[in-house]
């Protein structure tokens, strides 16, 4: 007979007692009462990661599991700001909720809106009332800017912040002279590499081709991040496949030349492109 412990489903309340309990000063765990918000932040940041990780591999027990780790760091953040009475869970539901009804007039107010929020930008102007009303610095660029979160991957901010310039009318008109940029900003960066001595004007330059190559993204409307995780899967996936063609002769990567991994890529490429 199943244990009626195991039988019971634990509900939302019961997470956020449970990380009250955690976070008890005389009987918590040791590990958890000494954490602050700046601790926390890089498990907060890793456990969206991995969420991201499990919908690419299409791993819907994985993503439940990541999901709730997720869900673990809201109610987190969240037990720690109630201990300093400045907000709860409670406060953030009811806020993201009214965000929401707020920026989906066309649903929860009037269906006539519903064409113009697919056609035109009524999101971000919702949005930009929104940081009006809160005080910010009007319509200016560099508030704009500032918005912008600093944690952001790299990738993802510049994309971002070329998004909010582009608002204001800064932006390139089409991808040809973006595209252009690319190649600029490579002759600049082998320019840069064949003075030899000057480290940091190389970073500075290939710092600058990712910059232009996340502006590509955009214009593209491709996301640089997930196109990226999706070439790592691809190179691990391949090189997976030259050890295994490897192993069946008996021998390793170390064992092999350059040249035999170079044709077993090109062969696994190859195999890829007719699958």
């Amino acid at each position: 007979m199943a244990d009626k412990a195991s039988e019971k489903r634990y509900s939302l309340d019961d997470l956020i007692a449970v990380m009250a309990r955690l976070r008890d000063p005389e009987n918590g765990c040791p590990w958890d009462v000494k954490q602050d918000f700046a601790t926390i932040a890089p498990y907060t940041i890793e456990e969206a990661y991995e969420v991201a990780d499990a919908i690419a591999r299409d791993d819907m027990d994985a993503l439940k599991d990541e999901l709730g780790d997720l869900l673990l760091q809201v109610v987190y953040h969240a037990q720690m700001a109630s201990e300093e009475s400045r907000f709860d869970f409670a406060d953030v539901a009811d806020a993201i909720t009214r965000k929401m009804i707020r920026r989906h007039p066309h649903v929860f107010a009037d269906a006539s809106l519903r064409d113009e929020f697919v056609s035109s930008n009524l999101w971000e102007r919702i949005k930009a009332e929104e940081k009006a009303r809160r005080g910010a610095a009007g319509g200016m660029l560099s508030a704009r800017l500032d918005d912008v979160a600093l944690a952001l991957p790299a990738l993802t901010r510049a994309v971002k912040l070329q998004k909010r310039a582009a608002e204001v009318g800064f932006d390139w008109p089409s991808l040809k002279p973006v595209l252009d940029k690319v190649d600029e900003e490579i002759a600049e960066l082998k320019e840069a590499i064949g003075a030899r001595d000057d480290a940091a004007r190389v970073r500075e330059e290939f710092g600058d081709l990712l910059f232009v190559m996340a502006n590509v993204a955009r214009h593209l409307k491709i996301d640089p991040e997930a196109a990226l995780r999706d070439a790592n899967t691809k190179f691990v996936r391949r090189l997976r496949g030259i050890e295994e063609a490897l192993a069946k002769e008996g021998r390793t990567c170390e064992e092999a030349t350059l040249e035999e991994m170079d044709r077993l890529w090109d062969e696994a490429k190859e195999a890829e492109r007719k699958a």
